[in-house]
């Protein structure tokens, strides 16, 4: 993967430098294709990219450009999103996956076509890209998964867990629900007795968790694998009795991941015990970094997954100590 990723550098540096005059700043387009737009995250993002490409960009002679689409959750018309943006002779592809298995065929287009890409947030299931850049989802659980155990038994507590899965074609989710389940047997704080699938529709958390609650009266836990739902969470727990605050008698144990704007709120008032963050500002930091050292043909020092950012154990008592929380201090 490195070596690709260095061949393709320089082929982008070597175009640079043959088309900018001596002393200028090279322009870097950024052909950059959002799989939607449905959650806020992926509008911070953007942001984030754009604001950090104007601070890292100019002090080492790169003047980033972008041209952004959405492919509105299809695959297809992403795959031909992307297809524009070769045509558009962008320097640089940079593509948050609808699909993750489909996405590889865009990955071979552009290499074809002499064009580094970049997956973000959602890796490639099959062909490799330049590199790729996100949050370390892996870690993520790890971290949820190891604090939520020690909590449960510090309280005495053993955990029988609705897992609500993220979509199965992002590998996000799966890296989650894994990483979960493994916990589960070496740590025996806690087993989950059912597994709702949700393919990250609010509706199907709703329905999900509503119908895990009655036919598993026994469930004192949840594991939710994004929180960006938290409105639907919130609606099944009150029609099961079962929404109330930490130190409640029909509280109950909450575990999930990203903390999203939503469900700050229900973390700071201790309805959720324990999360792992997925730091917009940071994956976008990072994301630039990637693009400057592809830009520059020199190799970026991403990991065998991609160059991947930790995200950082929250809980009701440190929650409000985290910098750049983007849930709480992006603005839009």
């Amino acid at each position: 993967m490195r070596r690709a990723t260095l061949a393709a550098g320089l082929i982008l540096a070597l175009s640079l430098a043959l088309t900018a005059p001596a002393g200028a700043a090279q322009k870097v387009t950024v052909g950059l294709s959002w799989n939607s737009k449905d959650v806020a995250i992926v509008q911070a993002w953007e942001d984030y990219l754009i604001k950090e490409g104007k601070r890292q960009g100019p002090p080492v002679g790169i003047d980033f450009e972008w041209k952004i689409n959405v492919a509105d959750a299809d695959p297809a018309r992403q795959a031909s999103n992307i297809e524009d943006l070769l045509n558009q002779n962008v320097n640089v592809v940079m593509a948050r996956a609808e699909d993750a298995a489909a996405i590889g065929a865009s990955v071979r287009a552009a290499k074809e076509a002499g064009v580094p890409f970049v997956t973000f947030d959602r890796a490639s299931a099959t062909t490799k890209p330049a590199a790729h850049v996100g949050g370390d989802s892996y870690k993520q659980a790890e971290t949820t998964a190891s604090t939520f155990a020690d909590l449960l038994k510090a309280k005495g507590v053993r955990g029988e867990c609705i897992e609500l899965q993220g979509a199965l074609t992002d590998v996000n989710a799966v890296n989650r629900s894994q990483v979960w389940n493994a916990y589960a047997k070496t740590s025996g704080a806690y087993e989950t007795v059912v597994q709702v699938p949700t393919d990250w529709k609010p509706d199907l958390y709703l329905s999900g968790l509503t119908n895990a609650l009655r036919a598993h009266p026994e469930a004192n836990c949840v594991f939710a694998a994004s929180d960006f739902a938290w409105s639907a969470i919130q609606s099944a727990l009150e029609g099961a009795g079962r929404y109330a605050p930490v130190g409640q008698p029909n509280h109950l144990w909450m575990a999930t991941q990203d903390l999203f704007p939503p469900a700050l709120p229900a973390m700071e008032q201790g309805y959720i015990d324990v999360t792992t963050t997925y730091d917009a500002f940071a994956h976008a930091q990072e994301a630039i970094r990637v693009l400057i050292a592809i830009a520059k043909g020199q190799d970026p020092g991403c990991g065998p997954d991609g160059c991947l950012v930790p995200g950082r154990v929250a809980t009701p008592a440190t929650v409000d100590k985290l910098e750049n929380l983007w849930s709480r201090d992006y603005k839009g």
